[in-house]
């Protein structure tokens, strides 16, 4: 095995490793970038950008549906074909990373495609070649698709979001296994382009680590567009044969349902990509669901880690958040260091949901004084919307402290309104000085100042 003597290695390149090697590779650092699949990771090729892209093209769908309402006529006539093109083409370059690897080596990264493990303090071995990293290792090998222990599941063609995001055509009824963000965005962007589809969902509602009153919109929601969604689903079974899916359900009222569909979207969480890169050889457990991290981004001897596999959250903002805090500790900068008190996220349904922080229920949890701000109706700008405009923001805060710790901003252009609040929740703005704000009028933003009078109801 030869050996070879670096700065830096990167194992696995994600946005947040792709991040760490190109700014580590410009600061003067020696670096070897190691992958075994697609550079930029899954958000690229199967995760944010090409869904967001299906999301755009069923929303037009659904703008078209409405102008009755507001405009005229319309004749719509739903075909995947022109957003197919798009991911493939556009996006992904028909899955292929020659841009990003090339993008890479630019910047003056190494880069080895194959499976790397550790083999000790800043050690990787990749195939017969062994690299010592003098400064040492950031991990950020990402997760992939899980799917639940269903029987008969393992043996059928199920889909996950890499086949939902290549496909190009929508199939006639399709069966979703999950209703957090992947499974909701899907459903509903399939049934805006004309498949029947239904949504298993094991917990009590759709985006159950959302707010109830959000959920409880983006419900309504699917509902209008036809989604059938059967929350506090148990699947008994799936079976595969002659091109068509079977799945045995039994609801929330304990009623058994079998559905029929040609396709099946397990969209149940994700598994961290952590079971075979070498973690006990430093120390740490293979089987563990992530790994701890200080606020550098540490996380042993000549090691870091960023992006889903540290579990503090798994969108590309934070994988980039934290490289950069990497970095920084990487070539001696000064901080600032990791923080989580006010992470975003935004879920692409129709209405939009946005929010940050804690919800209600996470804050009572933690013990804090809360009160919260609810309003239902986005106000004239909602009214004057139309159809499509319906939504709410909610605001908790900590009546201690006197500011917000977390807030939810759904409807159009939900994950847009939420910047404010977002800055409102890091900063710890007081809640006095955000009730003194002018907002324009009218914009969906001017909610937010709704639901902060509602603090006092």
């Amino acid at each position: 095995m030869s050996e070879e003597h670096v700065d830096l290695v990167v194992l696995g390149l994600g946005p947040g490793g792709e991040s760490v090697a190109t700014q580590a590779a410009r600061a003067g650092m020696t670096v070897v970038g190691v992958d075994e699949r697609l550079v930029g990771g899954e958000c690229p090729y199967y995760g944010c950008i090409p869904s967001k892209m299906m999301v755009r093209a069923a929303g037009s769908l659904a703008e078209a549906h409405r102008v009755a309402q507001l405009a005229g006529s319309a004749t719509v006539a739903p075909d995947l074909t022109p957003v197919a093109r798009r991911i493939r083409e556009e996006a992904t370059s028909d899955w292929d990373d020659t841009v990003a690897v090339q993008r890479l080596e630019d910047a003056g990264v190494t880069f080895v495609r194959g499976h790397g493990r550790l083999a000790g303090p800043g050690v990787v071995e990749v195939g017969d070649r062994r690299f010592v990293a003098g400064t040492g290792v950031v991990l950020n090998t990402g997760t992939a698709p899980a799917a639940p222990p269903v029987d008969g599941l393992a043996d059928t063609p199920y889909w996950t979001n890499r086949e939902a995001l290549r496909a190009t055509e929508a199939p006639a009824a399709l069966v979703v296994v999950g209703g957090g963000a992947i499974g909701a965005e899907l459903a509903q962007a399939f049934a805006r382009f004309g498949t029947r589809v239904s949504v298993l969902e094991a917990a009590p509602r759709l985006l159950a680590l959302e707010e109830p009153e959000a959920s409880a919109v983006v419900a309504d929601s699917f509902a209008r567009d036809g989604v059938q969604v059967l929350s506090g689903a148990r699947i008994r079974s799936v079976t595969h044969a002659e091109g068509r899916f079977a799945v045995a359900v039994t609801d929330a009222e304990g009623t058994g349902l079998d559905l029929s569909a040609d396709r099946l979207l397990v969209a149940a969480g994700r598994r961290p990509n952590l079971a075979d890169i070498g973690l006990d050889t430093v120390g740490l457990d293979p089987t563990a669901r992530s790994i701890d991290t200080d606020e550098r981004m540490r996380a042993g001897e000549k090691l870091w880690a960023v992006g889903d596999i540290t579990g503090r959250g798994a969108f590309t903002h934070m994988s980039m958040y934290q490289a950069g805090i990497a970095v920084r500790d990487l070539t001696g900068a000064d901080g600032p260091w990791a923080s989580y008190h006010a992470v975003p996220r935004v879920t692409y349904t129709d209405p939009e949901v946005g929010a940050v922080g804690m919800t209600e229920q996470q804050a009572r949890d933690a013990s804090l004084a809360v009160r919260t701000g609810l309003v239902t109706a986005l106000g004239t700008r909602g009214w004057i919307h139309g159809p499509g405009g319906e939504g709410l923001v909610k605001v908790v805060e900590d009546t201690a402290a006197g500011h917000l710790v977390g807030a939810t901003a759904a409807g159009p252009s939900g994950g847009e309104v939420l910047a404010m609040l977002a800055t409102a929740v890091h900063a710890r703005v007081p809640t006095a000085v955000l009730r003194e704000q002018v907002l324009a009028y009218p914009t969906f933003h001017r909610a937010v100042s709704s639901a902060l009078d509602d603090l006092d109801g």
